[in-house]
């Protein structure tokens, strides 16, 4: 999908593990359920819920792939307790998605939604961070269909499982509400460097308003 115009690096990358991770060797394959078949003829990427303009906003295969490209280098933090440290992600900023098909100023998280329905919410400054990228490749290859292709959101500053693999559309919200992990009992927030690993970690106003 397209080609490097410009690259981000170092700042970001830290130079030691968050607390309880490991560094990994190589890249696991993780995820719940099974690989989904990728058909680019039926492949829609949405934007939905409160748009700035009130429209559901799509793009095909085609059309997301012509999207700015850029690199992020930056670590992957599983929660099952493994780092990956240093990888290059290349694909489309957040950013471009949020000035392309801009939110409504009430919205304050985002749902992003993958195949089989499944879903992690985010708040909205942490999927507007520049360092936020809908991947397509790794250190310069396309991702495999294990680890996500044609597109998974890499959120570096949050656990793995806040970037969901086969993604295929962002619902904008104005408030809050759990993804499929986050009803299982993971952290609403999953920051890395406070091991927010599971629920019953959560303080007041980490989880949406009952």
């Amino acid at each position: 999908m397209g080609q490097p115009v410009e690259r981000e690096s170092g700042a970001a990358a830290h130079s030691e593990l968050p607390p309880g991770q490991r560094v990994q060797r190589g890249w696991p394959v993780t995820h719940y359920g099974p690989v989904p078949k990728f058909r680019p003829e039926r492949w829609e990427f949405r934007v939905f819920g409160a748009t700035a303009d009130g429209e559901k906003h799509c793009w095909t295969h085609e059309e997301f792939a012509a999207l700015p490209y850029t690199t992020v280098v930056a670590d992957l933090h599983c929660v099952t307790k493994f780092s990956m440290l240093g990888a290059e992600w290349g694909g489309i900023p957040a950013r471009t998605i949020l000035e392309i098909a801009p939110p409504a100023p009430a919205v304050t998280h985002v749902m992003v939604w993958a195949e089989y329905g499944f879903s992690s919410n985010l708040r909205l400054a942490d999927f507007a961070s520049e360092r936020t990228i809908f991947a397509t490749h790794k250190d310069g290859e396309l991702l495999t269909a294990e680890h996500g292709f044609p597109l998974r959101l890499v959120v570096p500053h949050l656990y793995a499982w806040k970037g969901p693999k086969w993604v295929r559309g962002v619902e904008y919200m104005t408030a809050d509400r759990r993804g499929f992990w986050e009803e299982r009992g993971y952290h609403n927030i999953g920051d890395p460097w406070k091991e927010q690993r599971y629920s019953y970690q959560e303080g007041p106003g980490d989880g949406p308003e009952l």
